[in-house]
């Protein structure tokens, strides 16, 4: 198995292991709210953090000093027939997000994942319109994605996050595939900031990329600043959701599938889908 790299996380004062103890399960919870803005009823209580943490679900921390700073949170499933293990759950500190603790957190998660050599694969979902996500998962990671899921978490979440719904893009890991070994090891750096909004998602259909002859490839537009523009007009927000939606779902059902984002002029950012299938990567 070749060595990830992890020079890294030895020039940080942080730490990671196994989160444990009541009132460290507590902080996790603390984090979910200030985190997320969900309302209690929405939170992963105690109770449920250390059930899953009992019979085999990761529950991975980043300390500073005794500080709970970050925490991943998985547990095992199936999933079209195959054991998988779902992360459902990522937070860092605000105050701590420009030193990579999502990406090491994730990489602390996959070794424990490894190491129970019950599963070759991590699932997990995000919001295919937040521009960063995109870039962390596909461009840092490696993941890939066969499956949108419409409203996943409900059309009216409490979460000031989920004010255009919650659909949701359900992406792969392969942790044991070449693309991945070899993604973790280059360590791609982050891309660039947020710029100014769109003012029109036109561009959120998709369209035929690359290959054009056989149609291989088909690129579907995002803008880089969702956030920007649900605060300055909700109804444009929404527009976005609707034609990336339809976009999504119509090119999934034809075969492709999401396999990068590239970063785009800085107000919009461009996700690639290929018409293969995610056992081609494995």
């Amino acid at each position: 198995m070749p060595h990830l790299m992890t020079s890294a996380a030895n020039k940080s004062a942080i730490t990671f292991r196994d989160i444990d103890s009541v009132d460290e399960l507590k902080a996790v919870v603390e984090m979910q709210r200030t985190a997320w803005g969900v309302e209690d009823l929405e939170i992963v209580p105690v109770t449920q953090l250390a059930a899953v943490r009992h019979v085999g679900g990761t529950l991975v921390g980043a300390f500073d000093d005794r500080r709970l700073v970050g925490f991943a949170y998985g547990f095992y499933g199936h999933l079209n027939r195959r054991l998988v293990h779902h992360s459902h759950m990522l937070a860092v500190d605000p105050n701590y997000r420009n030193r990579d603790l999502g990406f090491k957190l994730k990489v602390e998660q996959l070794k424990r994942v490894r190491d129970d050599r019950l599963a070759d694969r991590i699932t997990w979902t995000f919001d295919p319109l937040q521009s960063l996500n995109a870039h962390f998962n596909f461009n840092k990671l490696g993941v890939l994605a066969d499956t949108y899921k419409v409203n996943f978490y409900g059309s009216d979440a409490t979460s000031f996050l989920h004010r255009t719904g919650t659909d949701r893009l359900l992406v792969t890991w392969l942790i044991e595939s070449p693309r991945v070994i070899g993604m973790l090891n280059r360590r791609s750096p982050e891309g660039a900031g947020r710029t100014s909004a769109p003012k029109e998602p036109a561009a959120g259909t998709a369209s035929t990329k690359g290959d054009s002859s056989e149609g291989n490839f088909i690129a579907i537009e995002i803008p880089t600043n969702i956030g920007d523009i649900e605060r300055e007009d909700l109804d444009l927000a929404r527009l976005w959701r609707e034609k990336t939606r339809r976009s999504f779902t119509e090119a999934l059902e034809k075969g492709f599938i999401v396999t990068d984002y590239v970063l785009g002029s800085g107000r919009t950012g461009m996700y690639i889908l290929r018409r293969k299938t995610i056992g081609q990567f494995e």
